[in-house]
């Protein structure tokens, strides 16, 4: 029997500077994310589309989103193996191509993870581990582009 989670945001735009949307250029895109009982975010369109460069935008948040579940699913997948992570930290990119319409869409997201494991005979099993947290990665399993993963193993000995 499948499990079903739901999950609740709510998204509030704040950027009325008091006529609306009386045109294009005289609104701004700024809004705010938040979930009940949580620290709320700032959110913008990205710069490109006259949004604030010092906000998080919808294509930001994606690519967060897939690589903090990739890294969620590969520390649950390494200490269920014995592999002792200590540092995990992922640069992770984004590709969106915008389309003839004026919509877009992303052509793919590279997470590059830089892992840091206690002992160097955790090495290998450690970069296998990537493969299959790709594979159990709610987020990863929802999307319709590639994600490729570049990994790099650390060991501190």
């Amino acid at each position: 029997m499948s499990k079903e989670h739901n999950y609740k945001t709510t998204i509030k735009w704040t950027g009325n500077l008091g006529q609306g949307t009386i045109d294009y250029l005289g609104y701004e895109r700024a809004h705010t994310i938040s979930v009940e009982n949580k620290v709320g975010i700032p959110g913008s369109s990205d710069p490109a589309f006259r949004g604030d460069k010092t906000k998080y935008n919808p294509e930001e948040l994606l690519v967060s989103s897939l690589s903090s579940c990739h890294m969620l699913w590969y520390l649950h997948l390494c200490a269920e193996a014995g592999v002792v992570v200590t540092e995990y930290m992922d640069e992770a990119t984004g590709i969106l191509t915008e389309t003839i319409n004026g919509g877009g869409k992303f052509k793919e997201v590279t997470l590059n993870p830089t892992v840091t494991v206690n002992d160097q005979s955790m090495v290998d099993k450690a970069k296998a581990l990537h493969h299959r947290a790709h594979e159990l990665c709610f987020i990863a399993n929802s999307v319709n582009f590639p994600i490729f993963h570049n990994p790099v193993i650390k060991s501190e000995s």
